[in-house]
């Protein structure tokens, strides 16, 4: 069952979130995760949750997403995000059928 990386970011660093948005593909291919979304237009349609720049990965299964999100390959990578942006990530089983 797939499963999904649902991340909501604010970005206070635009040059080193560049950076960022330039390595993730890699660290991400080798885990089979396709990108959904990754950015674009937003907008809050409901609660208090604001809308920033919002991101959402794809993997084959809830372990292959942690598998990725815990990797060496993205340790770096995760390093450069955070001190680029505020962040909130997300994991969820998809559904089945």
């Amino acid at each position: 069952m797939s499963a999904y990386i649902i991340a909501n970011v604010k970005i206070t660093d635009p040059t080193r979130y560049a950076e960022y948005v330039k390595l993730t593909p890699a660290s991400v291919a080798p885990f089979g995760g396709r990108f959904i979304a990754r950015g674009g237009r937003a907008e809050n349609l409901e609660g208090a949750t604001e809308a920033n720049r919002l991101v959402i990965l794809e993997f084959d299964s809830y372990e292959r997403a942690k598998d990725w999100y815990e990797s060496e390959g993205y340790r770096v990578t995760k390093a450069l995000r955070q001190s680029a942006s505020v962040s909130s990530l997300i994991l969820v089983d998809g559904v089945k059928g």
